[in-house]
Order: C-alpha cells, then structure tokens, then sequence
C-alpha cells in the first residue's frame, strides 16, 4: 500500500490565515501545518492568534506557527504584516480568508427585532461588510497581488451553505415571541458576505488564472458547537445526513484546495454541507 499523495504535502510553503483565533479559524491552521505548511496565524488582536497557537500545540508541539495582529479592514494593517513577513524572510503562498462576523441571533421581545431586514442597523452592516467581504479583498489585493507577480500562489475564501441557498428564518424563530416584527433572523449581511466571497472568488480566479494563483471557495455547513438543543433539532432535520458537522470534518477539505492535490481547480465553490443545499 502506498501513503498519502504528495501532492498534499505543505513543506516549505507559507499559508497565511485570517480570523485564525475562531472557531473554524484554528482548525484551518490545524489542517495547514498537519500537511507541513509554515503557517501565519491572525487574528485582529494578537492574544487571540497566540491563543490558537497554543491550543494547537497542545495536540501538535513541533506545528510551525507565528502570530500576528491583522486588522482586515485596513489596508495598512494588511500592508504592515506583509511587510514584517518579507523582512524576516517569508512570502505568503496561501492566503485563506476566514475572517468574518457572525452575529448571534437571539431574542428581544418589546421592539422590532435589529436583526430584521427593516431595521437593520447601517452601522452594522458597515462593519460586517468591511470584516468579512472587504477584509477578504484587501487581503487578496495585497498577498494575491504578490503571488501574481511571483507566478504561483493560492487563496481559499471560506463562504458557507448561506452563501448558496438564502437562510431559513424558520429556524431562528423564538416559539414566546408573539409579534412578527419582534422575531429575530439571520441577518442580511451574512449571506451578501457570503455570495459575494463566492462571486470574489471567481472574479479573481480567471483575473489570475494566467499568472498562476489559483483561487478557490469553501461553503461549510454548520458546525455542532453546544447549540441550543431545539435549534439543533430543526436544523439537522433540513440535512440530509441528519446532523451537523463535527469541528474537524473540514481539514480534509482545506487541506485538498490549498494543496497541488488540486492544481487543475480554480473559480470553484466546493459546497460541504451535508446535503442541505441539495434539498
């Protein structure tokens, strides 16, 4: 029997992840250095990124990290951690753009709810946007832009099932919330940021496709995280496998698109979701 390909071998490549302190943030970095990249680990405060590097090496002591504080909304931010990375001798050859804000939707009975589309506040759609789209952009403007001029290179978007079916507010509804407009929602600005990841990801995959960066997007379902239990329950009765993920199902899947093992990919989504979307 033969092992692994080695086309998924990582070794001597710099993967460079943003939001890295979250949730599904640490377990791209997991997935990255257990394929042998040297990983840059982000986050827009620098405890955060060490916080991820040291659970990390709880399971994997000799994993290759560095923290870095990374504000995603600022093109200077962006250009600074470039900039420190090429004095100490690293170029990014992955880019994977995970930041986002993924607000919470819980109740407030006795106003309309800020999460419903009528009121929903400018403000907030202004920083989810900047985090999670323009973040993306900016991050892809600035390491893209440098593995075009290499010639090589590769940037994975994490978009989401949302960002291919529009969100079941059905799911979100509170059973003692008796007025409409007080119910919450999954907000509009998680599935524009997600759409337009996707959209990003083939606009730049044929605005490189010659100079060899390949640009890719991943739709993850959601992940089982201790939610309340009747969300849960009406959840997993839209997905055909009849759960949610488990918060490793998606190294596999991370480490195959940031990877040769898919060199001839590119503007891709690769929807992971357990069938929902199929539905």
């Amino acid at each position: 029997m033969t092992g692994p390909s080695p086309r998924y071998d990582l070794t001597g490549r710099t993967a460079l992840v943003t939001g890295a302190g979250g949730l599904l943030g640490r377990q791209h970095v997991a997935a990255l250095v257990e394929s042998g990249a040297h990983v840059v680990v982000t986050d827009v405060r620098m405890a955060q990124a060490e916080a991820a590097i040291a659970a990390i090496k709880a399971d994997a002591p000799s994993a290759n990290m560095i923290p870095a504080a990374l504000d995603v909304t600022s093109l200077e931010s962006v250009r600074a951690v470039g900039d420190d990375l090429a004095r100490r001798g690293f170029s990014v050859d992955i880019l994977v753009n995970n930041a986002a804000i993924d607000p919470k939707v819980t109740s407030s009975p006795g106003v309309m709810h800020s999460s419903r589309f009528e009121a929903f506040p400018i403000p907030q759609w202004q920083t989810e946007i900047a985090v999670g789209l323009t973040g993306a952009m900016l991050c892809s403007q600035v390491f893209g832009g440098a593995m075009a001029r290499r010639g090589h290179g590769v940037i994975l978007n994490i978009a989401s099932d949302l960002g291919v079916i529009a969100p079941d507010q059905r799911l979100y509804r509170q059973p003692n919330v008796t007025q409409e407009e007080e119910q919450p929602v999954k907000p509009v600005t998680y599935s524009v940021i997600k759409h337009g990841l996707i959209g990003l990801t083939k606009y730049l995959a044929t605005y490189w496709a010659d100079q060899g960066v390949r640009v890719n997007a991943i739709s993850p379902g959601g992940v089982f995280n201790n939610q309340d239990a009747a969300f849960v329950e009406k959840l997993t009765r839209l997905i055909p496998m009849g759960r949610m993920a488990q918060v490793d199902e998606y190294r596999s899947a991370i480490q195959f698109l940031c990877s040769d093992a898919s060199s001839y990919m590119t503007g891709q989504n690769m929807i992971m979701d357990g069938g929902r979307s199929v539905w």
